[in-house]
């Protein structure tokens, strides 16, 4: 059948059967080494995830329909064919919930959620949360939106600091490695910004807590690096 045509059941068992086609042992072994759990994978490459999204188009309900499946592949598929403008928080909630591993939380937050017009407000509301992939979603989006929202003002990001703050001392790894990345995207937006984070980073470096002084050392050598410094002068100069 066409990738485009059919009915929702239809083009859900296209793509799982042509992600059946696409996995493999070595892909699910190769998952596992980088703590993705594989007991749902068809071990596809991310590659062949975006070229299948990219077949099948844009679709709402086959979306909806992909992530119910509960298939690794399928769900990563769901960045690349759901409509970010029909996304409803209520679905980017229930999603949120039912992430189990880094790679789908990053996955839809880097390459859908932040595309929503909700995604702002759910930094704040998912970086509250207790479950690890849950905090994690928040702070990923965080670091999506800095990466991706061009429009932002540099306050939008001011004012998210002290969220990321509060929760640079869970030691939890997943956690950890996602509130760094958030402190390093937004501190590579602008000069202004570089100096603000570069200020809390220097403060969580000097902390007792262990988790809080590695992630403050780990974002101070990214953005004191003189690449970084000389790209934002001449950004700040345009």
């Amino acid at each position: 059948m066409s990738t485009r045509a059919g009915s929702t059941a239809e083009r859900v068992r296209y793509a799982l059967d042509w992600l059946g086609r696409k996995g493999s042992k070595a892909g699910r072994d190769g998952m596992a080494r980088y703590a993705i759990p594989s007991d749902r994978a068809f071990g596809v490459s991310m590659k062949d995830v975006q070229a299948l999204g990219k077949a099948l188009g844009r679709d709402h309900a086959l979306a909806l329909a992909l992530w119910d499946t509960g298939r690794y592949e399928a769900r990563a598929l769901c960045a690349y064919v759901d409509e970010p403008e029909r996304v409803t928080p209520a679905q980017m909630d229930r999603w949120c919930r039912d992430f189990d591993n880094w790679a789908t939380c990053d996955t839809l937050c880097f390459a859908l959620f932040d595309r929503t017009p909700h995604a702002w407000r759910k930094v704040a509301a998912w970086t509250k949360r207790k479950p690890e992939f849950e905090r994690r979603a928040g702070l990923a989006l965080l670091a999506s939106l800095a990466l991706h929202d061009k429009s932002a003002d540099d306050a939008r990001f001011v004012a998210l600091l002290p969220l990321v703050e509060r929760v640079a001392d869970d030691e939890r790894n997943f956690v950890r490695k996602a509130a760094s990345w958030a402190l390093r995207s937004i501190g590579g937006r602008s000069t202004a910004l570089n100096a603000r984070v570069i200020a809390l980073a220097r403060q969580l470096a000097a902390s007792d807590d262990r988790t809080a002084r590695a992630t403050g050392k780990e974002v101070l050598r990214e953005l004191a690096k003189p690449a970084v410094q000389k790209r934002l002068a001449r950004n700040a100069k345009r």
